[in-house]
């Protein structure tokens, strides 16, 4: 991975997994005898800590997320680096340490998927009045970003032209100079304005200061966490405040269905079954309103942790209908040539549990109406059979491709699916079944 900064190497890839980042120019060369201060970063919300070891020495310990350690002097002949939680490792690289600088050891991802990046801390300072700031991509499941810097949060965003654009996961912007000052940071997806992925109200970017924000991953893997880093000096979290839903009205029938969360709509009165889109909210436990055929449904209130992806199902019967909050992940799978699964079973009025079969192996088995399978990890194919049945029918309640005729299942590699069923489970026909493929 690579990106050119006004015109010098900006980063430069580094083994597997590792993305190296670097800016500046400077001196003080290399040597078997060489020393440099390096700290660790904590940039992974999957972590409430971390200890780095350099050459098997332990140089911070117990690094909180969205902060860092304290520098460390190590050799540049023996760089050999590991992220550890609880005694396990990680993560591990070796990168090329120049002497003369100091460096921050980014920590990122989440459990099982964790990578990290190195800054080198030498960018030469803008004169005063000025400031620089870099911007590093370290949520690849967001997908390509834009960043906006405005006055204030309430300025339109329609005509504004983005501070860095299109910075695709695992990369950066380069160093920007702009005038110092206080300002809104906006994160967007790339080329959408209206696809507000965070929010900083009030970013202090001071005269001649040199800073790095690092956009980091959260647990539903679209919205994403802000962390800055001023060169050689304090780190700062700006951790997300929201979180993502949708409704799955799941009632057969033509049921009508209303849901509302801290008085925004997320589904108006639409006849079920139904797939709602995705809401951006306030993350915590605001009070959700849920109507059915225009009666209130008595509903505990749900928290949304803030970064998540969650689906509100209403299920069961007209005269009976329940809810369901269940999480979602739709952070990217790890390995190529992969996707990944998940059977949600909002079927009313039956008991017995929903097996997937794809290709014929299990994926999921007895899974409980108003309930979700974990995800499963599949291989990407262009011609695969998905079947899901019940003990309650002798027949599949639901299966792709339909028949021997039908247009084969095609698996994209780094696909996200789910599989809907939903209805009155009282007959085999009044049940319907959506393969939803989220990204």
């Amino acid at each position: 991975m690579g990106f050119i900064s006004h015109g010098r190497m900006a980063a430069t890839a580094l083994g597997l997994g590792a993305a190296v980042l670097l800016a500046g120019c400077g001196g003080g060369g290399s040597g078997d005898d060489k020393k440099v201060e390096i700290r660790l970063v904590n940039a992974s919300a999957s972590y409430a800590s971390l200890d780095l070891k350099v050459a098997d020495n332990t140089v911070n310990s117990n690094v909180a997320y969205g902060s860092a350690g304290s520098y460390a002097s190590v050799s540049t002949s023996d760089t050999a680096s590991q992220l550890v939680s609880g005694g396990t490792a990680l993560a591990t690289t070796t990168p090329t340490l120049t002497a003369g600088y100091k460096y921050s050891l980014i920590g990122y991802g989440w459990a099982g998927a964790m990578r990290t990046a190195l800054l080198q801390e030498g960018e030469t300072a803008p004169a005063s009045g000025s400031t620089k700031l870099l911007v590093l991509n370290l949520a690849p499941d967001a997908g390509a970003l834009d960043i906006y810097l405005s006055a204030s949060c309430s300025e339109s965003l329609d005509n504004a032209t983005a501070l860095a654009a299109s910075i695709a996961g695992g990369s950066g912007s380069g160093y920007t100079t702009t005038t110092a000052g206080t300002y809104c940071l906006r994160v967007t997806g790339a080329g959408r304005k209206d696809d507000l992925r965070l929010t900083i109200p009030a970013l202090s970017l001071p005269s001649t200061q040199v800073a790095t924000l690092v956009v980091s991953s959260t647990s539903g893997g679209v919205l994403v966490n802000g962390i800055t880093i001023v060169q050689t000096g304090a780190v700062s979290n700006y951790a997300g405040t929201n979180a993502r839903a949708r409704v799955v009205g799941a009632l057969g029938g033509g049921n009508k269905v209303a849901v509302t969360r801290g008085g925004i709509s997320l589904l108006q009165n639409s006849a079920t079954p139904t797939i709602g889109e995705y809401t951006t909210v306030a993350a915590g436990a605001d009070s959700v309103s849920i109507s059915v055929n225009g009666a209130a449904l008595p509903v505990q209130t749900p928290q949304l942790n803030s970064g998540g992806d969650y689906t509100l199902q209403v299920w069961g019967t007209a005269a009976e209908p329940k809810v369901s909050v269940i999480a979602d992940d739709n952070r990217l799978p790890t390995t190529s040539g992969t996707a990944k699964l998940r059977l949600i079973n909002g079927i009313g009025n039956m008991d017995a549990g929903l097996t997937a079969t794809l290709d014929y192996s299990a994926i999921a088995s007895n899974i409980a109406p108003g309930s979700a399978s974990s995800y499963a990890t599949i291989s990407a194919s262009t011609s695969s059979q998905l079947t899901i049945s019940s003990p309650s029918f002798s027949d599949p309640v639901f299966s792709q491709p339909a028949t021997t005729s039908s247009a084969a299942l095609a698996i994209v590699s780094g696909g996200i699916y789910n599989i809907f069923l939903m209805g009155d489970g009282s007959a085999l026909s009044t049940i319907k079944g959506v393969l939803r493929k989220e990204r």
